[in-house]
């Protein structure tokens, strides 16, 4: 992972580029993990833990018909939440998903979807992931990693 921290710093500085979490079944892990770059502070503007449904609404803007029509573990509900860190940092990351029991049939547990967002070109992509491990930790690990390596490639992508 160190060489993806770096290419990912490098890029954040490179366009002068501030970014912004939100985290639900993460709960802090992504945030944990880019603030071991040394120097992150020149690149994390604020990032949020919004566990709970009330916590989306109020600091991320999610619509609560969203959160009604599509339950909060959906690509709208991240979709969302990227969208609405856009009042806080050029660009982000989210993530809701169920690191532990769901008795949601299209989304067991082990399932996450995150979201990346560039603020400039309004560009926001969610993405569908389904972890192969088995524990909580080791599933919230493995969610935190692939949105980090997700979102350096969807910046490669969308960045000239």
């Amino acid at each position: 992972m160190d060489e993806v921290f770096q290419n990912l710093k490098g890029i954040l500085l490179k366009n002068n580029l501030k970014l912004s979490v939100a985290e639900s079944c993460t709960g802090g892990l992504i945030s944990s993990y880019l603030t071991d770059i040394e120097g992150a502070s020149s690149f994390i503007e604020q990032n949020f833990v919004t566990y709970a449904p009330f916590a989306k609404v109020k600091f991320l803007n999610v619509n609560p018909k969203t959160i009604e029509k599509y339950t909060v573990v959906s690509k709208e509900t991240a979709y969302e939440m990227a969208e609405g860190l856009f009042q806080y940092a050029d660009c982000s990351i989210s993530t809701t998903g169920y690191a532990g029991a769901s008795d949601d049939k299209n989304n067991p547990m082990g399932t996450v979807y995150i979201g990346f967002g560039l603020k400039n070109g309004n560009i926001i992509k969610t993405i569908r992931h389904v972890s192969k491990f088995k524990t909580r930790i080791e599933i919230k690990k493995d969610f935190a990693k692939t949105a980090i390596k997700e979102f350096l490639i969807f910046l490669n992508e969308n960045l000239v």
